[in-house]
């Protein structure tokens, strides 16, 4: 089937086609960006690049990140039940990211470039 415009131009159906906008949230991916800018910072006072994540860490790689998104899913249920010394926002992003890390370095090994 084909979609046509009134301004005369033609593109095909979009059946079937993945809708990546509609998958993702503007916000957290605003949430997320700011979470990973400052944590760019280290506590040496170095900066890191923003990309720095994609060296992956070592030749455990996937335990880092799995201990890691264990010790953000504690913090972000304790502020889920209550807990005012958590941030449940730092906590989600953190998981966000130890799961985006695990599946990057899963995705490389499947599909090596």
């Amino acid at each position: 089937m084909i979609r046509e415009f009134n301004t005369g131009a033609n593109r095909n159906a979009e059946d079937g086609k993945i809708d990546y906008e509609g998958h993702i949230s503007p916000i957290v991916i605003e949430s997320y960006g700011k979470f990973m800018h400052k944590n760019r910072y280290l506590k040496d006072g170095t900066y890191r690049d923003s990309d720095n994540w994609q060296k992956l860490f070592g030749d455990d790689h996937y335990g880092v990140c799995m201990k890691s998104m264990w010790r953000h899913f504690l913090s972000a249920w304790k502020a889920h039940r209550g807990y005012k010394d958590e941030d449940i926002e730092d906590s989600l992003n953190a998981i966000i990211f130890n799961a985006s890390a695990y599946l990057h370095k899963y995705l490389q090994e499947k599909d090596p470039q």
